[in-house]
């Protein structure tokens, strides 16, 4: 039995029970750390609907965050939700100013990782960054079935 993710009549996503659960927890953590909504709405008799214009937004500002991270644990602890995010936003229709993400990062440094022997980290070269995100969600997206 699954779970389905929809954006009106389309499904978007339909996981078993144990990925959506994950998922939808994940979800409430980064609407925490972000301090916006999701757009992602309840799981009710197995389906959650997406609002498209309050998702674009989240989209948007999880990746600005991502960009801005340089410490290791902090982004491959984010790493999966962020790219199931972003197969999911790529089947809603949104996109994402790849471009604007690349150029370094504006605002402040986000859980920069100290190092005694390198000093600080400094945020994934744009292009490298962008490119690894989104191949990591073109292998999830051939396992997420719709």
């Amino acid at each position: 039995m699954g779970q389905y993710f929809q954006l009106g009549d389309e499904t978007l996503w339909n996981p078993s029970n144990g990925a959506s659960r994950m998922f939808q927890r994940q979800v409430a953590v980064f609407e925490s750390e972000l301090g916006l909504p999701s757009g992602i709405g309840p799981m009710e008799n197995d389906e959650c609907e997406i609002d498209p214009i309050t998702f674009a937004i989240f989209v948007h500002a999880l990746l600005a965050q991502h960009r801005r991270t340089s410490h290791a644990v902090v982004l491959a602890l984010s790493e999966g939700f962020t790219a199931t995010v972003l197969v999911l936003a790529e089947r809603a229709g949104i996109t994402t100013d790849w471009a604007q993400l690349g150029t370094t990062p504006e605002g402040p440094r986000e859980d920069v990782q100290v190092s005694a022997l390198t000093g600080m980290s400094t945020p994934a070269e744009g292009d490298g960054w962008a490119t690894g995100l989104r191949a990591k969600a073109r292998e999830l997206s051939r396992r997420m079935p719709r």
